[in-house]
């Protein structure tokens, strides 16, 4: 009876999480700056502007310069000086969002949070 129980508890969270469409994404990440956290640790930030352009700043303050777009339900990243795409899939969990890479080997999985402070960037590329 337990089991059966815990099993219809754990499928009901799996529920409760709804994948975001790039729509859904783009209308909540732009002109915000959103802050990414792995196990409570903060990770990093990144400012989402017009037309899907976006300023990724690491824990250690460096920015770079990129934009974002759909692929496949995905929402992928590419950055200046970065010739590789980072490819996500954002969540909605009741008022949580939470991200993971689409990558299945590697199983990066984040909370992210609208920022409380602007991106702040380090080095000669400042602001936004």
């Amino acid at each position: 009876m337990r089991l059966a129980l815990a099993l219809m508890l754990c499928a009901g969270a799996a529920e409760a999480q709804s994948l975001m469409t790039p729509e859904e994404f783009e209308a909540w990440s732009t002109g915000q700056t959103l802050d990414y956290w792995i196990d409570g640790a903060y990770w990093g930030s990144e400012r989402h502007l017009e037309d899907r352009k976006t300023r990724d700043a690491d824990a250690d303050g460096a920015c770079r310069d990129g934009r974002w777009f759909p692929k496949d339900g995905m929402i992928c990243f590419v950055y200046l000086g970065d010739p590789g795409e980072h490819c996500w899939l954002f969540f909605r969990d009741g008022s949580r969002v939470l991200a993971e890479v689409a990558d299945a080997e590697n199983g990066l999985s984040t909370e992210v949070t609208l920022a409380d402070q602007p991106l702040s960037c380090i080095g000669p590329d400042v602001g936004v």
